[in-house]
């Protein structure tokens, strides 16, 4: 509970991270138990053990759908393993249950992930985002929440995915409008789109999916080719690392690389979900919100700890929230090395099979 999280987010953390078969009522029982520091956490734990004994089958699903999607990578797995996998987890994931595959914060339930993605389109829209007259690409489209709820607020929207069962079931939620569209993605790039085809591009919880399959670079690459000018990149969580400052550091890097500006730089302006959002600017134009971005992000320091920084999201695309470093292995010198292969993924040929990034929404 260390970042204020709500208590939904930290029963779906609990799901996600638990590798004990105990139950939701056992569980409930330990929570009970915990000291609480003072009286907010008193009420929080109470919110959160409550949740757990009206809910148990709901905690069980949570289990399954988390358990479908893993989120690490192995010795000398290939790009191309990688997206395969992916892809064929989140198709599991969503036949446990859609709204759960997409945010497991949302404890499955169609009112909550509706609240929920009604806030960060509020966020969007704020920040200037969306406007009838643009077209926006959704990279990581899931069952196409954002194409539904953002419907009005666009000229056009395309959104991707590499699972082919939340495409379609995007497609269902979305086929009587007809300004979108959805298509299914290899997830290794952005070559079916011409140069300048969008003003904004949106990826909700998908980088953290580019990040694990070593393609973060080569999708900044192909955003700032398919971006107009000016144009917008909103990109909600990063990574699931654990360290906002390694995510800050890498978008700072990146963003310079490819002329773009970094407006909002990893604030967590959500009260339904614990993402982390990033906002970037391309070439002219003004947003409505100042860039809150001018201080130089952070740079990591050597020996920095994971456990030390934000858990991060019970996200969305199987919510797989961020994780502490220890629990991903991840130490500073695998992350040198993420950020190398990452490198590595740019140089590869356009129709080299790499890794993928993975649905927003």
């Amino acid at each position: 509970m260390a970042d204020s999280v709500c208590a939904e987010a930290v029963v779906a953390r609990l799901a996600l991270h638990l590798q004990t078969g105990i139950r939701a009522a056992e569980l409930a029982k330990i929570v009970l138990d915990i000291v609480p520091s003072n009286a907010r956490d008193a009420e929080r734990l109470q919110e959160i053990a409550g949740l757990l004994r009206r809910k148990p089958d709901v905690f069980a699903t949570l289990r399954a759908t988390g358990a479908a999607v893993r989120h690490t990578r192995d010795d000398g797995e290939t790009g191309a393993a990688v997206v395969t996998r992916l892809a064929s987890s989140f198709d599991a994931a969503a036949a446990i249950s859609e709204t759960a595959s997409v945010q497991l914060a949302s404890l499955g339930d169609e009112e909550r992930l509706s609240a929920t993605t009604d806030e960060v389109v509020a966020w969007l829209k704020q920040q200037d985002f969306s406007g009838t007259r643009r077209d926006i690409l959704d990279i990581g489209c899931g069952i196409g929440r954002f194409e539904h709820a953002l419907s009005n607020s666009f000229n056009r929207m395309i959104g991707i995915d590499i699972s082919s069962r939340m495409i379609s079931i995007a497609s269902e939620r979305c086929a009587a409008l007809g300004n979108v569209e959805l298509r299914q993605t290899s997830g290794l790039d952005l070559s079916e789109f011409d140069d300048g085809s969008f003003d904004c591009v949106l990826a909700v919880d998908s980088f953290p999916y580019l990040v694990l399959a070593g393609m973060a670079e080569r999708h900044f690459d192909e955003i700032a080719r398919v971006l107009k000018r000016p144009g917008w990149l909103a990109l909600l969580n990063y990574s699931y690392r654990g360290s906002l400052s390694w995510d800050r550091a890498d978008i700072g890097r990146l963003a310079e690389a490819h002329q773009m500006r970094v407006v909002i730089n990893g604030e967590k302006p959500f009260r339904s979900w614990d993402g982390e959002a990033f906002l970037l600017a391309r070439g002219g134009g003004t947003l409505l919100r100042a860039a809150s971005s001018d201080v130089e992000p952070e740079a990591p320091k050597i020996g920095t700890d994971p456990k030390e920084e934000i858990m991060a999201p019970a996200a969305r695309k199987i919510g797989c929230g961020k994780q502490h470093g220890d629990e991903r292995g991840l130490d500073r010198n695998l992350v040198k090395s993420d950020q190398y292969q990452d490198h590595a993924a740019d140089q590869a040929p356009k129709n080299a099979v790499t890794p993928c990034p993975l649905p927003a929404a």
